[in-house]
């Protein structure tokens, strides 16, 4: 089955009763290219990371952009072995999607798969909070309880860790 595009996310959210707003841009890469294209967007501005522990079990963590993660800390906070950066292969393989467009939205695609899925509390604090529509041309903002709820639709129980006690 092919990968979820923008507009089966959106129908999945509509179902899910969960409203959002998404922003075209020019497609980014990193967080300092989100930053320097924004603009006045509002909001928790977020970054995903997909990992995969020592035995190629993969985690999706998401937290704020500015958020230092020490991945020996979280390892230890939420009981991985080794956690490392995934492949692009497995990324693929797991979550449908391309680097660069690594976002919690991708768990529409993850039915079934194994993912580890990590908020940071402190983002939940924020509303909105922005992340892409699978892809890096465009920016959806949707309610913190929105997203867990989301998370949860999907099939995942997220564990949510205070990222500013790893520190």
């Amino acid at each position: 089955m092919p990968p979820a595009t923008e507009e089966d996310l959106m129908a999945r959210l509509i179902e899910l009763d969960i409203q959002t707003v998404t922003h075209r841009h020019a497609a980014v890469f990193t967080v300092e290219e989100s930053r320097a294209l924004r603009g006045d967007l509002p909001g928790g501005h977020c970054k995903t990371l997909f990992l995969r522990d020592k035995k190629r079990n993969p985690w999706l963590v998401v937290a704020l952009e500015d958020r230092v993660i020490d991945l020996k800390a979280l390892t230890k906070a939420i009981g991985a072995k080794r956690l490392s950066f995934g492949s692009v292969e497995l990324l693929w393989e797991v979550l449908g999607v391309s680097p660069g467009a690594v976002t919690p939205f991708a768990l529409i695609n993850g039915g079934g798969a194994p993912v580890k899925v990590v908020l940071d509390k402190g983002m939940l604090d924020l509303d909105p909070l922005n992340y892409h529509p699978l892809h890096n041309e465009a920016t959806t903002a949707i309610a913190p309880e929105d997203l867990v709820r989301f998370v949860r639709a999907m099939g995942f129980e997220p564990l949510i860790i205070d990222f500013e006690a790893l520190v």
